[in-house]
């Protein structure tokens, strides 16, 4: 028989006969390259929605900001006026564009709807459709004297439909209309563009993220004006080669005295910060995931060797060398996660539609996301890497262990010193026997430890997001909902089930290899008086211990994942209260688990155990 065919036949031998370990490792690669596929997939998902809305939308390719330079801008309404007609004169003029709409005037108002307050750009706009940059009307018609149309993502937040009323400035309009642009950015990005800024001129009042976008007639616009924030304008150019956008941008609109100009590139742009914001918030999650797959597979690949550790002596003692035993080890788990890796794919791509709605700003849709070769490559490679790292050193190990010792499956043994002797005599049975079990078996310790704090860091993650969004919008005075704020929610409450899943496996995984290497000590104990409570309490106190100082240690790292994740915008540390209801949380949740495969392998009866052993 040949070597690759002894190592398949070995391979498939074990799947069989344990497929419990091995469907545990397969969900436990499948969570962290489902959830790795998930963030890249989102890639340009909006790029399509947005084309979409462009041609119905009849979007312009630079639009431009005039009467100021940008958001802030002052000025008496004379001198506003007459540097918006320079400005017309100036752009209209130059060399590639071949048409244009506007100058439409623009002022700044304060909306209030349903007791909900924010600030509002309000464009004046004719009754009749505009060739270049005509809003796409989704409900109710265009705009008329005594109406107001709104951008779908604002009329949302203010929980407003086509017939509701609605004042701006203390003038009331009727709801006329919704409507979406491909022309500027939805609510709340509206002042968020790539390099600019918005053209609101009520300084104090609202913050960025509280302006929303609205159309009325020109006359409407023009009586929303005062001598505190004068009528500004937008302008609407059409290219002969809209590809030139950007550069036409650049070249025109950055010197002191230029109007702000925004190419139909950084629209699109800014039109994907929804789902740009998801991958922020995806992407520590797969290293999290990917994190506490690790730890997983490493716990499974050494219980694994535990319960098969005479297995490799018998091997030995017949001739197998010590590159075929860890051959076996790893391509067990390797062919495991390539598996792992196809059922990751398949499910990121599936669940990507549920998560890449471009949102109300838009009226396309993404169709199926892609996964190209370099997604399908880059999957692989991680559910690889995972199942290699965490599987090497048990199976390097296990490969160099000696015959007679992989026959005795002998523990580590920890130094008795007398003080030590005497301070555990005084220790209950469940926690000396725990402390037992940590002091013989430091690596799993160590992983366990690492899988909590990993663990902890998501959940402290998920609690600086909460308060930080809670901060934000507390005290402000509109209370409009935030999409960006709520779909992140959605996301991080997925990411966190996952999460919880991923630690729950791994405490079972790392409970029940205790439970298979400790099935004569555990007799033993028994045999000399403890109880099976005992015992089990013994094991659970043994995940418990070194998790204490995991989740201490997640708490900094969760709050400083959260810091690089919201790229240094600003991260507010959750309340004491929430961190201790967490942590401890946490470690309750660990025994529970820890003590079902425990109070299992409590209930075998003694005698068998030891006659096994001994035989």
């Amino acid at each position: 028989m040949g070597k690759l065919s002894l190592i398949g036949r070995l391979v498939g031998r074990d799947l069989r006969h344990r497929p419990g370990p091995a469907v545990l490792l397969l969900l436990a690669i499948t969570a962290a390259t489902a959830t790795l596929t998930l963030g890249l997939v989102l890639h340009g998902v909006t790029n399509q929605p947005y084309l979409q809305t462009r041609v119905a939308a009849k979007g312009p390719d630079v639009v431009a900001q005039l009467g100021g330079q940008g958001r802030g801008a002052s000025g008496s309404a004379a001198a506003v006026r007459a540097r918006t007609e320079a400005q017309v004169k100036t752009l209209t003029g130059k060399p590639g564009v071949i048409g244009y709409s506007g100058p439409y005037p623009v002022a700044s108002a304060a909306v209030r709807a349903r007791g909900l307050t924010a600030g509002v750009e309000v464009e004046g706009r004719a009754q009749a459709q505009a060739s270049l940059d005509q809003p796409k009307v989704t409900a109710g018609t265009w705009v008329r004297p005594g109406g107001v149309v709104l951008e779908r993502t604002f009329a949302e937040a203010l929980g407003v439909s086509v017939g509701d009323r609605v004042t701006l400035n203390g003038r009331a309009f009727r709801v006329v209309g919704i409507a979406v642009t491909a022309a500027g950015l939805p609510y709340p990005n509206l002042c968020y563009y790539p390099g600019g800024g918005c053209i609101f001129d009520l300084p104090g009042r609202f913050t960025a993220s509280d302006i929303g976008f609205a159309w009325v007639t020109e006359p409407g616009a023009r009586s929303l004006a005062s001598a505190r924030a004068p009528l500004q304008a937008f302008l609407n150019l059409k290219l002969k080669d809209p590809a030139t956008a950007s550069a036409f941008a650049s070249r025109y609109g950055s010197g002191p005295n230029s109007p702000l100009l925004i190419p139909w590139q950084s629209i699109q742009t800014g039109s994907g910060l929804l789902i740009q914001d998801e991958q922020s918030v995806l992407s520590p999650a797969a290293l999290l995931t990917g994190l506490l797959a690790i730890a997983c597979v490493a716990v499974l690949a050494g219980g694994r060797m535990a319960e098969r550790i005479r297995r490799v002596g018998l091997l030995k003692a017949v001739g197998g060398s010590p590159e075929t035993i860890a051959v076996v080890l790893l391509a067990e788990n390797l062919v495991l996660a390539v598996f792992a890796a196809v059922a990751g794919l398949a499910i990121g791509w599936l669940a990507a539609p549920l998560v890449a709605s471009p949102g109300a700003a838009l009226v396309g849709t993404p169709g199926a996301p892609a996964l190209t070769p370099s997604i399908v490559g880059l999957v692989l490679a991680v559910a690889l890497a995972v199942a290699l790292v965490a599987t090497l050193v048990p199976a390097i190990r296990g490969a160099r262990t000696s015959t007679v010792s992989a026959l005795a499956d002998a523990a580590w043994q920890p130094r008795r010193r007398p003080w030590l002797i005497a301070l555990s005599a005084r220790l209950p049975v469940p926690l000396l026997l725990g402390l037992r079990l940590v002091a013989r078996r430091p690596r799993r310790a160590l992983l366990s430890l690492a899988s909590v704090a990993v663990t902890t860091t998501g959940i402290v993650a998920v609690l600086a997001f909460h308060t930080t969004a809670r901060l934000n919008t507390a005290g402000l005075p509109h209370g409009l909902g935030n999409p960006v704020f709520e779909r992140d929610q959605q996301v991080l409450m997925v990411v966190t089930v996952v999460l919880f899943a991923l630690a729950a496996l791994n405490a079972i995984c790392a409970a029940w290899a205790t439970v298979l290497d400790t099935g004569r000590a555990s007799a033993l104990a028994r045999a000399l008086g403890a109880s099976p409570r005992q015992v089990t309490a013994g094991i659970a106190a043994a995940q418990v211990l070194p998790a204490v100082p995991g989740v201490l240690l997640g708490i900094p790292l969760g709050i400083g994942l959260f810091d690089v994740a919201a790229q240094g915008t600003g991260v507010v540390v959750p309340p004491v209260s929430w961190l201790a209801g967490a942590a401890l949380g946490t470690l309750v949740v660990l025994a529970t688990l820890a003590a079902i495969p425990a109070r299992v392998g409590a209930r075998r009866p003694v005698s068998p155990v030891l006659q096994a052993d001994s035989a």
